[in-house]
């Protein structure tokens, strides 16, 4: 979970649908850094339609819950006094972050992918991301001499167009989170809360799904059990999308589960979704 982009290794495009294969492949100095975790982060040039690939695509976008649209004209101020404001253009989002966070540039893109694979083929995806302590945990796992930094956790936002509804968007990506970032390659060790209906501070509603993972062996010294919350719901255009957390788990500064739910509420449409 890196904090800069590293130049020289090149990024091979995902080969998932390609409905979301721009949003990856236009990669600044054809770089990024992986950790033995599995995740990703790299800058990407423009903006696109879908901010990633979905796991589970289906023949499908229809969605069984939806939003009453609101609008806050004001959402470049943080509707936390003190608090920052993390924007996505692209899918009309807007949410806030507590002052500590440090916000990536606006082409930042996170994803997991399975370990070992060739291809590098995302999982999952996020941008527009925020992190916590972008050097919480700093290791030279491949021996190169250069130290690799892992976040404590991060937040970001998606498209999910390509899902048949935003229960199953918060159903599904917070185990696909967790398993990639945390405890690969034992699926067995990802645990899945209940759906629930979440409304945010804005009105949106939408739904809210978490995962986490439990006795994930410590093999290396950045590897830790992990947690994922994601709240998905409609944009103002009606697609489906969705705000993502992911972190360390039973550690010292683990961000407390009140915390993640008072920057979930604070997730807000804040104009319709632009195509740069």
């Amino acid at each position: 979970m890196p904090t800069q982009p590293a130049t020289g290794a090149p990024v091979p495009p995902p080969t998932g649908g390609s409905r979301n294969r721009t949003a990856l492949v236009a990669v600044i100095a054809a770089a990024a850094v992986v950790l033995a975790s599995g995740v990703t982060g790299f800058l990407v040039l423009g903006g696109h339609q879908h901010d990633g690939p979905d796991p589970k695509p289906t023949n499908t976008a229809s969605a069984s819950q939806s939003s009453a649209n609101p609008r806050e004209p004001g959402t470049r101020a943080a509707t936390i006094k003190g608090w920052k404001v993390v924007m996505n253009p692209t899918q009309g989002i807007a949410f806030d972050v507590p002052p500590q966070w440090e916000i990536q540039s606006a082409g930042w893109v996170t994803y997991v992918s399975k370990d070992g694979d060739p291809d590098d083929k995302p999982l999952i995806a996020i941008r527009n991301v925020a992190m916590l302590q972008t050097k919480w945990c700093s290791s030279d796992e491949n021996r190169d001499g250069a130290l690799e930094d892992t976040p404590l956790a991060q937040v970001g936002t998606r498209g999910n167009n390509g899902y048949r509804s935003i229960h199953e968007i918060a159903g599904s990506d917070p185990e696909t989170w967790v398993y990639g970032a945390y405890a690969q390659p034992d699926r067995t060790k990802v645990k899945t809360g209940t759906v629930e209906a979440f409304t945010t501070n804005s009105g949106i509603k939408g739904s809210l799904g978490t995962a986490w993972s439990v006795g994930v062996k410590k093999s290396k010294k950045c590897v830790t059990d992990g947690k994922a919350w994601i709240f998905a719901f409609k944009n103002a255009a009606g697609d489906l999308v969705s705000w993502s957390f992911f972190g360390a788990r039973n550690v010292s500064g683990e961000v407390p589960d009140t915390t993640i739910r008072k920057i979930a509420a604070t997730v807000r449409l804040h104009k319709a979704p632009s195509d740069s």
